[in-house]
């Protein structure tokens, strides 16, 4: 029988500690989140490894380093309120929600939203409401957030979302750049983002979030 509580702390010890996320909160939930959970059955054994995990329908499940990365940047405090874009099947939201206040995680597919939710409902995570809707309207009803993130790579962010993001709040996702790309955080400061180049990272285009055609950066 697979180990898989021994494959996470070989995962937080491999993949995150080396990669400078000390920050507690972080390890903790990456080491309590069974991460075997939340792909398709075929995918378990592969649930570890270093490498981001194919969900189906262009979504995936972002490898250990790129999302221990992402959240160590937006530093996600125990009373904020988290819009989680491309949530998939759960995991990301599992691991947002040992660390936030609560979750708001966005789901296009609605059988991945349905799935999502029932995991996390298995699981005791109460504090996550998955909503199956397009990502790029986010969702705007039960905003404004303090961060917003976004499980895949896009080309450009949409206003309406950087308008759900509360005015001191955070957003990070990858931007596309060839085959690789480049995670950014994003910071709201008197009505305006400002975004700063974190660190590379790859992850399939998401639908919906290509740049306008003549965009340039």
């Amino acid at each position: 029988m697979t180990n898989f509580a021994m494959r996470r702390t070989k995962m937080v010890d491999t993949q995150v500690r080396p990669s400078d996320v000390t920050k507690f909160p972080i390890l903790d939930a990456m080491l309590s989140v069974p991460r075997e959970d939340y792909v398709p059955d075929s995918k378990r054994e592969a649930a570890y490894m270093g490498e981001n995990v194919d969900l189906g329908g262009g979504r995936v499940m972002l490898e250990p380093r790129t999302l221990a990365k992402m959240l160590d940047a937006v530093d996600i405090q125990a009373d904020e309120l988290v819009l989680d874009l491309g949530c998939g099947l759960g995991y990301s939201s599992a691991v947002i929600a040992r660390m936030a206040d609560f979750v708001v995680a966005v789901e296009e597919d609605e059988a991945m939203a349905a799935e999502a939710q029932s995991t996390l409902s298995e699981h005791g995570v109460d504090n996550v409401a998955v909503i199956a809707g397009p990502l790029t309207a986010g969702n705007a009803k039960n905003g404004p957030y303090d961060v917003i993130m976004i499980q895949g790579a896009v080309e450009a962010v949409p206003d309406v979302l950087t308008d759900q993001l509360k005015d001191g709040g955070r957003m990070t996702c990858i931007f596309a750049e060839g085959m690789l790309g480049t995670v950014k955080i994003g910071y709201k400061i008197d009505g305006a983002m400002v975004w700063r180049h974190g660190f590379s990272a790859g992850a399939p285009l998401i639908a919906g979030f290509e740049a306008p055609r003549g965009f340039v950066l």
